[in-house]
């Protein structure tokens, strides 16, 4: 159980520093950074790199921001298998819809109990 924490961790946090790195070092933009990983984690979802790191990290791999490009390909590629080339766009929304609608109401519920800055 230990080992599975200590693997989350290191994985987690090397994602982590990676984007870190790409803010410091190559001064790229927040939005640029996300760009770049969310595409890295659906290119490795592509060739099936991804899947083992998450059978392998657990939440290391989950957590982080590359876990959206992962989940938009595995859920493209699951559909297309079932439906066909349509599959493409309604398995990205189908698998993501939940997470996208619950950041969604949290940041409304969120704006209700304190106040925002505009």
């Amino acid at each position: 159980m230990l080992a599975m924490f200590f693997w989350a961790f290191v994985v987690g946090g090397a994602i982590c520093v990676i984007g870190q790195i790409m803010l410091d070092v190559f001064k790229l933009t927040p939005g640029h950074m996300l760009s770049i990983l969310v595409v890295a984690g659906s290119i490795l979802s592509g060739f099936g790199i991804y899947e083992k790191l998450v059978d392998f990290a657990g939440a290391g791999a989950t957590v982080p921001i590359t876990n959206f490009g992962y989940t938009l390909t595995a859920g493209a590629i699951q559909e297309v298998d079932a439906h066909g080339i349509i599959g493409v766009l309604t398995g990205m929304f189908e698998v993501t819809s939940s997470g996208i609608s619950a950041a969604i109401v949290f940041g409304f519920l969120g704006a209700l109990l304190f106040k925002p800055k505009g």
